[in-house]
């Protein structure tokens, strides 16, 4: 980023610049009849953000990739950087934002210590002939909800089209279930909001929201329970998925699932697939087609994406069951830089800026090797050097013929107010039947600061609350469906209660409640006191 004065030459004009965001600002000049004067006015200093360079390291030779542009008429280069979802009236995507680093958005007073019920939603049931009988109703890993506070004139909009109920109140929860159903949710009452949608197979991801408002909800199938098997738009105005894309042909891996919540950045859609393809949308009139995609191999193999794409400016980030990093331009859809994160990688990354300069956070699973350790590591956001990496003691547990995996699952949560030098995950541990630690590392060396024993272990991602003292308290979930209250700064657990099944969810956070799905068939709203 750069600032910058504007140094205008006046001669009877009005001169209108467009910064690199796409912005405009007229300014007019002076109205003098002598045109052989020069006026000079600083305008306020603006921020430009610029493009990362167009460039490949090395490193980007670990995958042998293929890029096939499909729509040569529109331009392909981003032209406003802006993280449209920083102003949007809620959560709409997993994690909150294009880096993935607001899994908080809580407030509390003073000291919180009780974890209050507010209200539990049942699902459905996944019904006993279909062939995901197995998956049951509730959400799943990341099951992440969508919280909206609808504008009055959408609401009124809404009720227009009578796709919601008569009683329909602007705040929202939207939220996909195993039992193939859409839910929304009446953030206040937990009753119904308007009439649940059949999306045809189980859901197991995070759905996203187009900040733009403009009605579409983009939603990714999980588990192939009948044909056809892909994701899909939702049109939110008229209550009905309005464009399914179904297995891809093209795709180098046979695996159809959509786990990760895709992003919009300006014009764009960015999407990856379990399938080793990462898609490039154009978003034009109300409607998502395509524009480009990127697939790739290692070692003559797909690998399949489960995490979450995230994006810093014009590079995209993304994880893989391999292990691979892979930062791509999203300009080109070239890779700019990879890296080996040793194993199965389904956390999204979070992309934290620090001192003008990004960072990448991201563990590692256990899972195609029984033993670990597991690996939280920093890089370098813009060449993929290893800035640090840290260990923990992880295994893969064989039950029978069922395996689950050690190591993270659940995505990073900067620290913010008092724990700003830290960052937190839960990390599965299974070195004692199947246990867990919640973990608080220092940003800047790396050194694990103190660690919690759950009750069990977690893959749902912490979420974080911040008190009038700038004080940061933890909001997390286990497998057992234990929720705990903890304070950031040392690690002391403030509430243990036991609320649902299995919480392999992440939460939603908004004021001093969270709302977040557990396997079986309830999703839970929760005020933090």
């Amino acid at each position: 980023m750069r600032k910058q004065a504007l140094i205008i030459i006046a001669a009877l004009l009005s001169a209108s610049f467009t910064c690199c965001g796409g912005s405009k600002k007229n300014i007019s000049t002076d109205e003098s009849p002598n045109i052989d004067s020069i006026t000079v006015v600083t305008a306020e200093p603006e921020e430009v953000i610029e493009a990362l360079p167009d460039t490949a390291y090395v490193t980007s030779t670990m995958i042998r990739h293929m890029i096939e542009v499909l729509d040569t008429v529109t331009a392909p280069e981003i032209s406003d950087y802006t993280d449209m979802y920083a102003n949007a009236p809620g959560i709409f995507t997993f994690r909150g934002n294009m880096s993935r680093d607001a899994g908080y958005a809580g407030k509390v007073t003073g000291t919180p210590d009780t974890i209050i019920v507010d209200w539990e939603f049942n699902t459905a049931m996944t019904p006993p002939d279909t062939n995901a009988t197995k998956w049951g109703g509730g959400s799943g890993w990341t099951g992440q909800p969508v919280y909206v506070n609808w504008p009055d004139s959408i609401a009124a909009r809404f009720k227009a089209e009578n796709v919601v109920n008569e009683n329909f109140a602007n705040r929202e929860i939207i939220v996909g279930s195993l039992c193939h159903m859409l839910y929304f949710i009446d953030f206040n009452t937990g009753k119904p909001s308007r009439k649940a949608i059949d999306v045809g197979n189980p859901i197991k991801g995070s759905v996203s929201l187009d900040p733009t408002l403009n009605g579409n909800l983009y939603v990714g199938q999980g588990v192939p329970a009948k044909r056809p098997f892909g994701h899909m738009v939702v049109d939110l105005n008229k209550g009905k998925v309005s464009r399914f894309i179904p297995e891809d042909r093209k795709a180098q891996r046979r695996w159809g699932a959509f786990d990760s919540s895709p992003l919009r950045v300006d014009n764009f859609l960015f999407w990856p697939g379990e399938n080793g393809t990462l898609y490039k949308y154009k978003c034009a009139d109300g409607d998502i087609t395509p524009h480009s995609t990127l697939r790739y191999t290692r070692n003559g193999v797909a690998p399949g994406m489960e995490a979450s794409i995230s994006v810093y400016r014009n590079y995209g980030y993304t994880a893989d069951n391999h292990g691979i990093i892979v930062c791509t331009n999203l300009n080109t859809m070239q890779p700019v830089w990879c890296f080996d994160n040793g194993d199965d990688t389904d956390a999204t990354i979070v992309v934290c800026e620090e001192d003008g300069k990004p960072f990448v956070y991201i563990g590692n699973e256990v899972d195609r090797k029984p033993d670990g350790p597991a690996y939280f590591r920093k890089l370098d956001a813009l060449n993929g050097n290893l800035i640090w990496e840290v260990s923990s003691p992880a295994r893969r547990a064989d039950v029978g013929e069922k395996h689950f995996d050690g190591g993270y699952y659940a995505s990073p949560l900067p620290g913010i107010g008092n724990c700003k030098e830290l960052i937190f995950s839960n990390c599965v541990a299974n070195t004692k039947n199947q246990n867990g630690d919640f973990v608080a590392i220092n940003r800047k060396t790396g050194e694990i600061v103190y660690r919690v024993k759950l009750s069990h272990y977690a893959w749902s991602s912490p979420v974080g609350f911040l008190n009038e003292n700038d004080e940061m308290f933890i909001f997390t979930g286990d497998t057992q469906g234990n929720a705990y209250l903890i304070n950031g700064i040392d690690g002391k657990v403030l509430c243990r209660k036991n609320v649902g099944n299995n919480f392999e969810s992440s939460p939603a956070v908004t004021g001093n409640q969270v709302v977040v799905g557990s396997r079986g068939n309830s999703i839970y709203k929760m005020s933090i006191k």
